[in-house]
């Protein structure tokens, strides 16, 4: 079979519906050549023609063949037998026109070239075959005619046998060009018919060369209707073969054949190239040489295998190519030959590129079971480990601990250093906890930063503890994001598997009830699973329902805390604080219950009931007190707030100047474009905007640039301790003033406790102060009496700050008169603490404050309000560096004395 047969017959298949193989077009194409340059198609054929491309576009198109200067050999020796049979040579006349006419035949290769020289015109071939052809037997002819006539010829019988044998010639040479063949023998014979004076002789020649015309141009049209269907099949031959080493070229497949034995007889060039093979040593072999048949898959060796010996077809076979480097991957089809009589040939197919393909399932196989930003095992992944250890067949295979993680402090990196600083850091706290989790269990991340660890078979508390620690240890140490530094931590709640629980929800649920217990106790701890958790959890969900209840009957109010204004040491505003009274637990700090609100979804309706309620308390005051209102996040990204705002604003019938809205830079992390929205819709209803908590959150200056903020609202951590030798956050608040100032806002320091701390600010130049210095948060009473004594107020609190403090959540309980009460601690600093959950404890009692089941405090109290409870203690405590406390008394005040105190009974 030729090539070109080959690539029909291949293009046909690859242009059947089946078993044509799926091509995967995955491999980009070559870029198209310049419309300016010139096309060369020539690269696109195979290494030899697969038709041999005759100079003739068909036989009979030119009018002289290549073989008539043959003839000129038959003319001499017809007349050189001739005058041997006579032993007479004939007359000048007679050897010089047979002399010349051998001559012109022999030279007749002259009227060849220039008939093939380039494309001649009809006219001119013509022209030329006279002069090549008729001319010659026309002067042949005519000596012959005069050879007779001279009488010299003695038998005229051996001269038409010459002339026969010329004619006999000439039909040979000139086969194929029956026009042509006409004219010489019309030429040839004429004169000898005119020498013999027959009228009979003439009329015959006349009807055969009238015969031989029609002949001839039947003949004619008959070429050219070969011609044509020559050309075509020719073109078909070329454009499949070219188009064939087009897709071959471009990289979205390759064909292949072999022989009735299995070996290859034909295979594309590029996958030769690619195999890094010479076509001798691929043609000839087995086709599964081309492929890596020893680390197939099962399923798939068998198939070929069995196809091949089968002699039946197969479509889109994953085979591996048999090439070194990186792995490539084929989806091969084939089917069968036969020939017309039904005698098998062999195999043809194709194949196409799979690698990438399969790469993307890979991959997606990869995003289905593991994290794509860290690489562990996702939540999907966790939950199929998890379950198949609990279903284990034999019961002691399902024991397993559960570690859930959450990272403290990470979302204040989001918020100051932006989502990609929170990936990477994502991505070193992954890597630290596989070092530190090892070859012990699976770690994965259920997202966020929520991650999980997987422990199987049954481990001792203590190890579990102890792995515990140095998980919080490994992923509390310093990390370096972008050239800063970044310290976090994380808490633990651990649960096994079966003491508390049996199936992977129970497991789940009291790992995470074990985890917010962590929370609970300050973060940067573990907590296992006990039953006590289930109704702390109960609490919770209490606490929802009762806030639910609360917000929809009225149990909430509002407190407002002045905003004093230094030049007059007046109350020129108040911010709006949130309380709850709650019906069996008293007063609740908004620490206790604000969380609850947020992971509910209530702040967005409690926002917007503290929007009404501060409107319509404001229409009771001044014209030149203003009020703050905080806005949560997830109240400024909610489109209807402009609105609730003006129906507000008009319900209540103030001034939408004296309205202050305090917005963290929290907000700006979102869409830029819907921000800018918002900013530019809130400024037109005319409220002012404030920068509360600046300096802790995103703290980018750009957002100050376009931001239209009237005032910048600093943090009371910088605020606190700024007296104190050492301190750089006096620098920092004069430059937050300074900036304030350039940019035409006002200042309000936040948390002023001390005079000396209103000293500081006032003399830095913040233009307002907000702090227990003048004011606790007051009731809407006693901030209308207030401000119906003139507003002014005086400055009243200790001199000096106190020891610095820790901010906690951790739950003690505190022994007092052979009576145990639970509370919660909110800070601790080296001397005293402030705890929540006892209502007005005498000042002056004693009490021993039990901070662990090792650890324990005797403390006096200093002050008792609102829920709220202040402390000192006995001894100064130590913190170690990641805040733990590492040592406290181990008795209480009595001890001390030998004598017990006389206690009061709390509350």
């Amino acid at each position: 079979m030729t090539k070109s047969n080959r690539a029909q017959a291949l293009l046909r298949k690859a242009e059947t519906p089946a078993p044509a193989p799926a091509m995967e077009r995955r491999r980009a194409s070559p870029p198209p050549e310049p419309e300016s340059s010139p096309v060369d198609i020539t690269h696109l054929r195979r290494k030899s023609d697969p038709v041999r491309r005759e100079s003739e576009p068909y036989l009979g198109y030119f009018l002289i063949s290549e073989g008539w200067p043959m003839t000129a050999i038959a003319m001499g020796i017809a007349a050189m037998m001739l005058w041997l049979n006579q032993f007479r040579m004939p007359g000048p006349v007679v050897l010089g026109l047979l002399g010349a006419a051998v001559a012109m035949v022999a030279a007749a290769r002259l009227f060849v070239s220039f008939e093939r020289t380039s494309r001649r015109p009809l006219g001119l071939r013509v022209v030329a075959m006279v002069a090549g052809v008729v001319v010659p037997m026309l002067l042949y002819g005519g000596g012959m005619a005069l050879w007779i006539k001279s009488g010299m010829m003695d038998e005229p019988v051996l001269l038409v046998g010459a002339l026969l044998v010329v004619g006999l010639v000439m039909a040979v040479t000139l086969s194929g060009r029956l026009f042509t063949m006409v004219a010489a023998k019309l030429a040839l014979w004429t004169p000898i018919a005119l020498a013999l004076g027959s009228v009979y002789t003439l009329v015959t020649l006349v009807l055969g060369g009238a015969i031989g015309l029609v002949a001839a141009l039947r003949q004619l049209a008959i070429d050219r209707a070969g011609q044509a269907e020559q050309r075509e099949m020719r073109h078909a031959q070329m454009r499949a073969e070219e188009l064939l080493n087009e897709f071959e070229k471009t990289g979205q497949g390759w064909f292949w054949e072999t022989d009735r034995k299995g070996a290859l007889t034909y295979v594309s060039p590029n996958i030769i190239a690619l195999l890094g093979r010479e076509e001798g040593d691929l043609i000839g072999r087995p086709l599964t040489d081309l492929f890596v048949m020893q680390e197939q898959e099962q399923v798939g060796e068998r198939t070929l295998l069995f196809h091949l010996n089968a002699r039946s077809g197969f479509t889109d076979l994953a085979l591996r190519a048999a090439k070194d480097g990186d792995e490539q991957w084929w989806a091969v089809n084939g089917r069968p030959v036969y020939d017309a009589f039904n005698n098998f040939l062999g195999f043809r197919g194709a194949g196409s590129d799979l690698t990438e393909k399969r790469r993307s399932e890979q991959h997606a196989t990869r995003l289905a079971h593991f994290d794509s930003l860290t690489g562990l095992a996702n939540r999907f992944q966790m939950s199929q480990t998890l379950e198949k250890i609990l279903s284990a067949p034999k019961v002691d295979h399902r024991d397993c601990a559960v570690f859930l993680l959450d990272l403290d402090r990470f979302k204040q990196v989001n918020d100051t250093m932006g989502h990609p600083a929170g990936d990477a850091l994502l991505k070193q706290v992954s890597q630290r906890l596989q070092r530190t989790v090892g070859e012990m269990g699976r770690v994965g991340r259920l997202g966020g930063d929520e991650f999980k660890v997987i422990l199987p078979g049954r481990i001792a508390r203590d190890k579990l503890a102890t792995l515990a620690t140095s998980i919080i240890e490994n992923l509390s140490q310093p990390y370096s994001i972008d050239g800063a530094r970044v310290v976090i931590g994380a808490s633990i709640g651990i649960a096994m598997a079966p003491d508390d629980g049996v199936t992977s929800e129970a497991i789940i649920r009291n790992a995470d009830l074990a985890l917010y217990a962590a929370k609970d106790r300050g973060r940067g701890v573990y907590h296992f699973y006990d039953e006590e958790l289930h109704s702390d959890a109960e609490e919770r969900r209490q606490l929802e329902h009762d806030l639910r209840d609360a917000l929809a009957h009225g149990g909430l109010e509002l407190y407002y805390q002045p905003s004093v204004a230094l030049s007059q040491q007046k109350i020129t505003g108040f911010e709006a604080l949130l309380r709850w009274n709650h019906p069996t637990m008293g007063r609740l700090s908004p620490a206790k219950f604000v969380e609850v609100a947020e992971d509910t979804g209530l702040i967005t309706q409690i926002g917007e009931w503290a929007l009404r309620t501060a409107c319509h308390d404001l229409a009771r005051w001044p014209d030149h007190v203003r009020v703050a209102v905080n806005v949560s996040p997830l109240q400024f990204a909610n489109p209807a707030l402009p609105t609730i705002i003006t129906n507000a604003l008009a319900s209540a019938g103030v001034d939408p100047a004296r309205l202050e809205l305090e917005i963290t830079e929290s907000v700006f992390l979102n869409d830029s474009a819907n921000t800018d929205a918002m900013f530019t819709a809130l400024k037109r209803i005319g409220v002012r905007l404030a920068l509360d908590d600046f300096g802790t959150g995103y703290s980018s200056l750009g957002y100050l640039k376009k931001a239209p903020f009237d005032k910048i609202k600093i943090d009371q951590s910088f605020v606190r301790g700024a007296t104190m030798p050492g301190s750089r956050n006096g620098a920092i608040i004069a430059s937050i003033v300074s900036l304030a100032d350039a940019l035409g806002m006002e200042t309000t320091a936040e948390g002023v406790e001390t005079l000396d701390e209103l000293d500081l600010v006032r003399e830095l130049g913040c233009s307002h102060v907000q702090g227990y210095i003048f004011s606790k948060p007051l009731p809407r009473d006693e901030a209308d009496m207030r401000l119906s004594e003139g507003g002014i107020i005086e400055a009243r609190g200790p001199r000096s700050a106190r020891a610095p403090r820790r901010t906690m959540l951790r739950k003690v309980m505190m022994e007092a008169q052979g009576r145990r009460y639970p509370a919660t601690i909110r800070n601790i600093s080296e001397n005293g603490a402030m705890f929540e959950g006892l209502m007005d404890v005498p000042m002056g009692m004693e009490m021993l404050i039990e901070l662990s089941d090792e650890l324990s405090v005797g403390a006096t109290v200093r002050w008792s309000r609102y829920g709220r409870t202040g402390v000192v203690f006995a001894e100064p405590v130590a913190f170690d560096g990641s805040g733990a406390i590492t040592r406290a008394s181990l008795f209480g005040p009595q001890d001390r004395d030998g004598e017990a105190p006389t206690y009061r009974q709390v509350g």
